[in-house]
């Protein structure tokens, strides 16, 4: 048998760590977990420094839990390491892995070693983190007196499976810990709970509460403080010292204001537990400051008590010494105060069930007050009576919003004896205060004005008046904040879940009553547009009557009644008539001297921004004052004037403007679509009738000239006829010439001047006042020939080369060699019907306009050809120059603007159009247009007859 041989240096440390890890494994305490950890390493490894410290996750701090120093200083090793960034501990605990230094005694990022390694010249050092499931739980600290020190691959390898192992057991402590708090946890509730059961009223129910929780936290002091909404404030209710309520310090702390620790209150208000301890606070450093000054304590464990949404005060427990609450305090204290939210109500069941009731009754009196005969004002009256009493505030405000004015304005309120009316008018809202009342399901509560950033812009003017604290309701739910219903406090107060309800309701109802108030009021607001419109029809009517005794009376009688309408302190006209480069101002309603403008200032239409802008825009311009330049400021100079209205008096696009209506009022006023849409339609209807009569006095005077001028003329060719027949007579007493060839001569001439004669008689006796249109008929050819024959010597003067084409075979034309006239070879059959003079006239009138147009020793054709079985078209062509302007207005379907100035005011465009009206009245069709190369061409269409040869 062989001897037992002595084991090797591997085997030894393989036994070794063997039995560390089943001492691990067997251990539950964390003190010899650690002191196990720490031996092993002593027998393992040659070093100087051993220091193992757990992690708080908390409070980002490293506790000391043991070690080796060559000096076994105990202090080093148990010290508590705050973890600061860029330190190398807190860089193996955020990383959670290994980090080793060459030198410890150099090195920055570890003060806390550096003296204790320069006292044992401790020199490399590795940090190593104890981690389970990427969970840091600690960190192991191993120094060395060797410089750069590193542990071997082997060594490696221990030291990770004995701290891992250490890591396993103290994260399986650190459960098994949870798991005993929990279970200490369901006790005390339990016997808590037990002990609420068994007591009837509320105040020994809240006295067992503070017992138990100050039993399970063991604080200094346990108190419960019971919210006042009335002023705003905490006051002590109960407390583990209640008797030694009385003491000085006690008394400091027996209420807390909500004005001084507005932070606190808030994080109560939204269901957030207050935790101030060591080194960390849910508050902010100020407002910690203050609560701990406040209360004379140096740590602070708050839950809110919460009943129906509503804050009824917190439960606290409070310490003189820095304190850090564990999960469980804080979880115990959630749970009594959430047990007192639930045993507060019965207090005051009944109270609460009769209020409720009164409530309904409230809700239900003001919507049978809608369908009551009763008017708006005593509803509201009594309906502001009953909430004021009932939510116990001092005013009760109706607001409506303006458009016109862009502001809210009171429509009604009612206040307590001995308070003032709010008689100012309330800004518009900003976006996000509109957005808030629009999503609100219940009414908005602003406990403190002067704090809350809400409705910010109404602070001002709302404090003003000593208005702290106001409830505020849209009557419109779910749609823009038209209608407003405010009740308002004198004194900072809270408003309950409830109250905020009741009013919702009521503001609905109320909202109900004051739309169909409104639909009543547009009503009426219809009648009167519609009287104006009456009215300005029976202006109208008027203005031809007083048009000769008051000057501008249709102006300036439309302009009171748009101003009337529109509420306005000013109305003007800026008028001028077509071709005019000034404009006059009329004035219609000037209020007083803040709304006086220069009315002698000439304004000079093309250069005047205001009336350019008008003209250049379809319907009425709204503008404020800074828009305008600083010419208009000149004779636009009322102090007053803040928001403009102007609108060109336009009837037709094709017409042109004759005016422009300036409306105004201050800067605060705005004006709403309705009143837009009924002064656009009022300015229409101005303009209108403007321009009717504006034709009618030019028609008026218009006849009244042609009726001069005719009966001038009639009497003018009545007494030539008289003349001519006189001298007939005379030369028919003469006698007969003697000779033969002057005996012919004399009865050609004769016979002309008889002619002549009877043709004015006829001229004299049928057309006096209106044209008569007779039917004859006349060769094509001959109607040339004698148009030709009476502007012959103008040909000759300008030297002109005329020719007639298109008249077939059955006419042959030559011209004369002497005067370019055309004659006739045969006999024709194409002959035109009609009133022949007048048809002569009008080719005549053609023929001199194409002259006078052409150039010297110019060309002008004449075509003549059959259209169809009733027309012959006449076209004249000419190479002379002549104005578009007037071929667009001579065109038929060009809008002929009887105020503006036109080229047929004048011949030669008044004698065209005169000829074009005739040819109508013939049958008949006169055009006159330019063909692509400049050549005019003036175009007859005559009526047709085929006549027998």
């Amino acid at each position: 048998m062989a001897q037992n041989q002595k084991p090797i240096a591997a085997e030894s440390q393989i036994f070794s760590l063997g039995r560390v890890l089943q001492s691990l494994r067997e251990e539950d305490n964390v003190d010899i977990l650690i002191e196990t950890t720490i031996s092993y390493l002593k027998e393992q490894f040659d070093l100087k420094l051993i220091w193992i410290a757990l992690y708080d996750r908390l409070n980002h701090i490293l506790f000391g839990k043991g070690g080796f120093t060559p000096g076994n200083d105990t202090t080093v090793l148990q010290q508590r390491v705050v973890l600061s960034p860029g330190d190398l501990s807190e860089q193996v605990v955020i990383e959670q892995r290994p980090l080793a230094v060459a030198d410890l005694r150099a090195e920055n990022r570890a003060e806390e070693w550096q003296e204790l390694a320069r006292k044992y010249n401790i020199q490399g050092t590795i940090f190593l983190p104890i981690r389970y499931k990427d969970r840091c739980l600690g960190v192991v600290l191993l120094g060395s007196e060797l410089w750069g020190y590193l542990l071997g691959g082997e060594d490696k390898a221990k030291l990770s499976i004995i701290l891992g192992e250490l890591g396993a057991k103290l994260y399986q402590s650190e459960i098994n810990l949870q798991h005993q708090q929990i279970k200490r946890l369901d006790e005390p509730l339990i016997k808590l709970l037990e002990r609420v059961q068994t007591l009837n009223n509320l105040e020994p129910r809240l006295e067992a509460v503070v017992q138990a929780t100050h039993k399970f936290v063991s604080p200094n002091r346990t108190n419960i403080y019971w919210f006042e909404r009335e002023g705003r404030y905490f006051k002590r209710r109960v407390s583990n010292q209640s008797k030694r309520i009385g003491d000085t310090n006690n008394q400091q702390a027996a209420g807390i204001t909500v004005q001084e620790l507005s932070e606190f209150y808030y994080a109560l208000s939204v269901n957030q537990i207050v935790s101030i301890g060591e080194a960390r606070s849910s508050l902010k450093s100020n407002f910690t400051g203050k609560l701990l000054q406040r209360l004379q304590v140096r740590s602070l464990l708050a839950a809110p008590i919460i009943c129906q949404k509503d804050l009824l005060g917190f439960l606290a427990v409070e310490a003189n010494e820095a304190r850090i609450w564990t999960e469980a305090e804080t979880n115990f204290l959630k749970s009594a105060a959430g047990l007192i939210s639930l045993v507060a109500p019965t207090e005051s069941m009944e109270s609460t069930i009769n209020q409720v009731q009164l409530d309904s009754q409230l809700t239900s009196q003001v919507a049978q007050a809608i369908y009551s005969d009763r008017d708006l004002e005593e509803i509201l009256r009594n309906c502001a009576a009953k909430v004021l009493q009932r939510l116990g505030a001092t005013w009760f405000l109706l607001l409506q919003y303006n458009p016109e004015q862009n502001n809210y304005q009171f429509i009604y309120q009612s206040q307590l004896i001995n308070r003032r009316c709010l008689t100012f008018s309330l800004d518009a809202l900003k976006e996000v205060d509109s957005q808030l009342l629009q999503r609100a399901t219940v009414a908005v509560g602003i406990e403190n004005f002067e704090e809350d950033l809400r409705f910010f812009n109404w602070r001002s003017p709302l404090v003003e008046n000593n208005v702290r604290s106001l409830l505020i309701s849209n009557c419109a739910a779910r749609h823009a904040p038209e209608t407003l219903l405010i009740i308002a406090h004198e004194t900072n107060r809270a408003w309950t879940t409830l109250e905020k309800e009741l009013l919702q309701i009521v503001a609905q109802q109320i909202g109900a009553i004051v739309r169909q108030w409104q639909l009543q009021a547009n009503t009426q607001q219809q009648q009167q547009i519609l009287q104006t419109f009456q009215q300005c029809f029976r202006i109208t009517e008027q203005a031809y009557a007083t048009a000769e005794v008051e000057e501008k009376h249709l102006e300036r009688t439309a302009l009171q009644q748009i101003a009337s309408l529109l509420g306005c302190p000013l109305a003007i006209l800026l008028s001028w008539s077509p071709g005019q480069r000034v404009a006059e101002i009329i004035p219609g309603v000037i209020a007083n001297n803040r709304f006086a403008i220069a009315l002698d200032t000439p304004i000079l239409i093309q250069t005047e921004v205001l009336i350019q802008w008008a003209l250049a825009t379809d319907g009425l311009l709204t503008l404020s004052v800074d828009d305008l330049p600083p010419d208009t400021k000149k004779w636009l100079n009322g102090i007053d004037i803040g928001q403009i209205l102007v609108m060109a008096l336009r009837t037709s696009p094709d017409y042109q403007p004759t005016g422009v209506v300036l409306m105004a009022d201050n800067s605060e006023r705005r004006w709403s679509k309705q009143s837009i849409i009924t002064t656009e339609n009022l300015v229409c209807q101005l303009a209108w009738s403007r321009r009717w009569l504006q034709i009618t006095e030019s028609l008026e005077s218009t006849t009244k000239e042609l009726q001069q001028l005719n009966w001038y003329k009639h009497r003018r060719l009545e007494d030539i006829q008289r003349t001519t027949t006189l001298l007939l007579g005379q030369i028919h007493d003469l006698g007969v010439p003697a000779t033969e060839q002057a005996q012919m001569r004399f009865y050609q001439l004769l016979r002309q001047l008889d002619r002549t004669t009877a043709s004015i008689c006829g001229l004299l006796k049928l057309e006096q006042w209106q044209l008569v249109f007779s039917c004859e008929t006349m060769p094509i050819a001959s109607l040339f020939k004698r148009s030709l024959e009476r502007i012959d010597n103008l040909i000759k003067q300008q030297k002109l080369w005329v020719s007639v084409h298109g008249l077939g075979q059955s006419i042959g034309i030559q011209e004369s060699e002497q005067s370019g006239l055309v004659q006739p070879t045969q006999k024709t059959t194409i002959a035109i019907a009609g009133d022949i003079v007048k048809i002569e006239l009008i080719l005549h009138e053609l023929l001199l306009g194409a002259c006078h147009r052409s150039p010297t020793g110019g060309r002008i054709d004449i075509w003549c050809r059959r259209l169809d079985q009733r027309f012959l078209e006449v076209s004249i062509t000419d190479n002379g120059i002549i104005d578009a302007q007037l071929l667009q207005e001579l065109h038929p379907d060009t809008p002929k603007d009887l105020l503006a100035f036109s080229n047929l005011n004048q011949p030669p465009g008044l004698h065209l159009l005169i000829c074009q009206n005739l040819m109508q009245k013939l049958g008949g069709e006169l055009q006159i247009y330019q063909l692509p190369d400049n050549r005019v061409v003036s175009r007859l269409l005559l009526p047709f007859h085929l006549m027998l040869k």
